[in-house]
């Protein structure tokens, strides 16, 4: 492997915790929101 592939995978290696994580949060929070609007008390105003 030459030196600029090793860069690249090592740098899409760091890209991809962060990504993994955000993503993982949006879909746990959209999710949850998701639920929750099934439970939420339709008739208070």
């Amino acid at each position: 492997m030459s030196t600029l592939e090793y860069v690249i995978w090592h740098i899409l290696g760091y890209a991809a915790i962060p990504t993994i994580l955000i993503a993982g949060f949006v879909a746990v929070a959209g999710v949850s929101v998701f639920a929750l609007s099934f439970t939420a008390d339709k008739n208070k105003a």
